[in-house]
């Protein structure tokens, strides 16, 4: 193809995008698996999307139950350990994250079913301790104001509890917590839980929203090591319908899944330029809605349409958000691809990607192949968790196939063999760039984010701070371990088009300023302000 018939079939995709992007239907498993915008009945016609019922008292995590408290079912560990995220574990003892109410935080936040500290007086003490370990015994709170006698005592150990909590830094604590449990000083770390448990807030900011899901994630782990946390999870799983439109919330005040969507089709569609058999592997087809722009573009490729091959890799808990098996997907690609005039065929592989063998791939000589690896490679266990070490077999096995392009799309975050504290530290990073870019878009009392947060987000922090071995699937590498690893397994990297690039940079004009574009080491990089939050890039 000419420069010039490349320039316009590129601008002609990136027009395809933002007109169709408006009519993809919504659905993820994961706080990174791709989103859609609206969701379409099997007739193509757009229908409303379910906000779910928020007449009930809102919970994040839950755990086994207490009187007077809602029980909800949850699915076994095999049905989410492989991609759910976006939660409360129970070990030797069990608890309930109780969402206290109250006239100004409707929603609550969270606190302990037992306490530590009891009394105004005995919580003053334990907050002065906590301020002269954090900010040293030279601080400007006045000590005066916590010797009251008589009536006004209640009043003022308010006062002077209040006065002590503003000169303490929410994150400063966090970390403090955890460097106790790290060092096996429990009962400091009970001290500081309890004066956490105060403070933080699903209805907050940013950093008292994620300091909640932080915390029950710290509590998780000191009650139970983290060794059967994952297994003995007990969640309000949602509705396929209401896990939706928590997706889809995401995916309307969030870049992040328009990023790998995009940056995605974009690589595919020029690396499949002239080829008239295609078949693209997507390792989480979810609702398969991705490739509908694709579908269209290639629809309208000079020279007329390829034929096109879909496999779909696919899990229980995507089955569960579809409501439905991958047939449903199938047949509504199968379906638009005909509209289109597109040659089209569906395979469904119902497995996660640990599962997946040469043989259910089914490749096909002739075939120009793409494989798609969307915020979903990260949950393969590797040689530190299992010898049979799926993360690399996967990508030799992808390699032996000799595709065309390989995508790749994963969190800038390094949590997969980090040591507790130091993957605390960079989780509490990471995740409080990302509910302060979440923030900027929805008020902070909007009970569409609150509920968004709960169960697509907070399940991961959970997973990562409270979780060892086989039951930690959150586990993040950097780009530069990916590279090493893609090397090893016989990629070359593959140059980015300017053309990807300039697609992600009109995506993001419909969001805030903060979020930043980067391209370096061959890479496309997403951050929030100075922090990298996620890459995409590919490889053959």
């Amino acid at each position: 193809m000419q420069t010039s018939q490349q320039h316009q079939c590129s601008g002609s995709i990136r027009r395809d995008y933002h007109q169709h992007m408006q009519n993809v239907k919504p659905y993820c498993c994961s706080s990174f698996q791709i989103l859609n915008n609206s969701v379409h009945d099997n007739n193509g016609s757009q229908a409303q999307v379910s906000s779910g019922s928020y007449d009930e008292p809102f919970f994040t995590l839950e755990s086994y139950p207490a009187p007077g408290f809602a029980v909800y079912d949850s699915p076994s560990a095999a049905s989410i350990s492989s991609n759910c995220t976006p939660f409360s574990p129970q070990g030797s003892q069990s608890y309930l994250l109780d969402l206290r109410h109250s006239s100004d935080n409707p929603y609550g936040s969270p606190v302990s079913g037992s306490s530590f500290v009891n009394g105004d007086g005995e919580l003053m003490h334990v907050l002065r301790d906590l301020e002269t370990k954090l900010l040293g015994p030279e601080s400007d709170i006045d000590d005066s104001c916590c010797s009251f006698n008589g009536a006004v005592h209640h009043e003022y150990s308010f006062t002077c509890s209040n006065q002590i909590l503003s000169s303490l830094d929410l994150k400063q604590m966090l970390i403090a917590c955890a460097e106790a449990y790290s060092d096996e000083d429990m009962p400091t770390m009970a001290r500081f839980m309890d004066v956490l448990e105060r403070v933080v807030s699903v209805t907050g900011e940013p950093m008292q929203r994620l300091g909640a899901y932080v915390l029950e994630g710290l509590r998780a782990r000191m009650l139970s090591s983290g060794s059967t946390i994952y297994k003995k999870l007990n969640c309000n799983e949602p509705t396929s319908s209401e896990l939706m439109s928590y997706m889809h919330v995401l995916y309307q005040i969030c870049p992040y899944y328009k990023f790998a969507y995009n940056s995605s089709n974009v690589i595919i569609w020029e690396a499949m330029e002239n080829q008239s058999r295609i078949h693209i592997i997507d390792f989480q087809i979810a609702q398969g809605s991705q490739w509908v722009t694709l579908i269209e573009a290639l629809a309208k490729r000079p020279g007329g349409p390829p034929y096109i091959r879909i496999t779909g890799v696919d899990d229980s808990q995507s089955a569960h958000a579809r409501d439905g098996g991958l047939e449903l997907v199938g047949q509504r690609l199968a379906k638009f691809a005909a509209s289109c005039g597109v040659p089209f065929e569906f395979h469904a592989a119902a497995m996660s990607g640990c599962e997946v063998e040469l043989e259910n791939l089914r490749v096909q000589h002739g075939e120009a192949l793409a494989v798609n690896f969307p915020y979903v490679l990260h949950h393969m266990p590797d040689e530190s968790v299992t010898t049979r070490n799926h993360r690399d077999r996967l990508l030799r096995l992808v390699k032996s196939l000799s595709p065309k392009v390989v995508t790749l799309i994963e969190q800038e975050s390094n949590t997969n063999t980090a040591a507790f504290f130091p993957r605390f530290r960079e989780t509490l990073d990471y995740y409080s760039a990302m509910f302060e870019s979440i923030d900027a878009a929805r008020p902070r009392d909007d009970k569409q984010r609150i509920s968004a947060e709960a169960h697509c987000v907070a399940r991961d922090i959970v997973n990562i701070i409270a979780c060892e071995g086989v039951d930690r699937v959150e586990r993040h590498e950097l780009f530069g371990k990916w590279r090493a690893r893609l090397t090893m397994a016989g990629f070359k990297q593959c140059l980015l088009n300017p053309t990807v690039t300039i697609t992600i940079k009109e995506v993001l004009k419909g969001y805030s300023k903060n979020y930043r574009l980067e391209e370096r080491d061959g890479a496309l990089y997403l951050g929030w302000k100075n922090r990298v939050l996620a890459t995409s890039s590919a490889w053959s």
